[in-house]
Parts: structure tokens; C-alpha cells; sequence
């Protein structure tokens, strides 16, 4: 597989880990779909284990468990952590895609996705 995690994106699946009571065995669910602005919406959970069909993958110990479907649109993305005024959450960035935009006019955004930290749901 094909994509890189940021040191800044790994600290923060990290904290999402420690701070949702994960043990060591529990990782980070990152479930991207097509869709938003971007060309991807995405949902992350902390679990105790990967759910049946997920892979996971080791980043430096920390276990990211990535279904079927966000394998194949996370194929050369790279994931960060962004906190600004105008996003806070993990952001992708795929160097393949083309420019998107929602409705503005003039030179389209970066082909980057933000998800925000209140989207995180906790699951047993």
C-alpha cells in the first residue's frame, strides 16, 4: 500500500487513541468514502480491533485499521493534521487528483479533505 502518514497525523490518531481509553491492542478506523468537496468524506472511530475485512497497518506501532473501499481512494494520499482558523482535523492530500471546488469561482482549492475531531465516534 501506497500512503503516507505525517508525523502530525500520527500524534493525532495517537491521542485519539489514548484519550477514547484504548488499549494496546485497540487502533485507529479511518473509513473514507467518495464524496464532499474534495472528491472524499471521511469517519474515524477508535476500536478495539479491526472489523472483518479491514487491514491493519503499522505505523510505528500504532495500528490503522483501513477498510476495503478507503485502501483503494487512499492509493498514493498522503494524511496530515491540520489546525487553523479554517480547519482543524486530518486532512489528504492526493497528488493525483484533480482540483475540486464547492460552488466558487476562480482558481479551484488544493485536492485536500479535512475531517473535523468532532466527528469521532467511540466504539467497543
Amino acid at each position: 500500500m501506497n500512503i503516507t502518514i505525517t508525523p502530525a497525523a500520527e500524534k493525532f490518531m495517537r491521542r485519539m487513541v489514548r484519550f477514547n481509553g484504548g488499549s494496546v491492542q485497540s487502533g485507529f478506523r479511518l473509513k473514507v468514502s467518495a464524496g464532499g468537496c474534495s472528491g472524499l468524506s471521511s469517519e474515524f472511530s477508535v476500536q478495539a480491533q479491526p472489523t472483518p475485512g479491514d487491514v491493519s497497518l503499522d505505523c510505528n506501532g500504532l495500528a490503522v485499521f483501513l477498510p476495503a473501499e478507503s485502501r483503494l481512494l487512499l492509493e498514493g494520499v498522503t494524511i496530515d493534521f491540520s489546525d487553523t482558523l479554517s480547519e482543524s482535523g486530518l486532512t489528504f492530500r492526493n497528488p493525483n487528483a484533480p482540483a475540486a471546488s464547492c460552488g466558487t469561482h476562480g482558481s479551484a482549492p488544493p485536492a485536500t479533505a479535512a475531517v473535523s475531531i468532532s466527528s469521532i465516534r467511540r466504539k467497543a
